[in-house]
């Protein structure tokens, strides 16, 4: 077993933006579990998370030149990029049509397998952080981002405004900001 490469987040940057080959071990080796788990919690297909991973990383190498530290952390930047990911994969007609076919026991094997999923916000603490929240700041951000909603899909779940809703969002990040600056 090889030994994992872990690199402060300044020097995975500057790997990356060099595009020395060391900075996508890294980035491998220090977020594929986490990115993996944002992913199987929307897409919930491990086949097809995997998938979704490995589209993540390619799309992080090849459009990191879009990454700004002062807008905010490398792990937030590809977390949406993951998030962003699986919600096209979910809404893609490709994966319509296969989870429109899939055989009845494929579908009781795929929900015994959601039931033992990886991602657990609660031990990264983020669960927690997400209660000090207002109420209707927690709800909103469960829909948009443990849920993987969109704006508008969450506007008319809660029957509020669109405006409403991002405002809400924007609030809540700000505040959970507050936690990692």
């Amino acid at each position: 077993m090889s030994k994992k490469i872990k690199l402060s987040e300044e020097e995975l940057v500057l790997a990356l933006r060099n595009r020395e080959k060391i900075a996508i071990e890294a980035l491998y080796d220090m977020y594929s579990a986490s990115l993996y788990g944002v992913i199987v919690r929307i897409v919930i297909d491990e086949a097809t998370s995997e998938d979704v991973l490995q589209e993540t990383f390619v799309k992080i190498w090849h459009a990191f030149s879009s990454y700004s530290e002062e807008k905010g952390r490398l792990f937030t930047w590809m977390v949406n990029i993951a998030r962003n990911l699986s919600i096209d994969k979910l809404r893609s007609k490709d994966f319509k049509n296969h989870s429109k076919n899939q055989e009845l026991e494929n579908n009781v094997t795929s929900i015994d397998e959601q039931r033992n999923t990886v991602y657990k916000p609660e031990l990264m603490g983020i669960k927690e952080l997400v209660q000090t929240l207002k109420p209707e700041q927690k709800s909103i951000l469960d829909l948009v981002y443990f849920k993987g909603y969109t704006h508008v899909e969450a506007a008319d779940e809660l029957g509020i405004p669109l405006g409403t809703i991002k405002t809400r969002l924007r609030m809540a990040i700000i505040e959970l900001r507050k936690y990692f600056n």
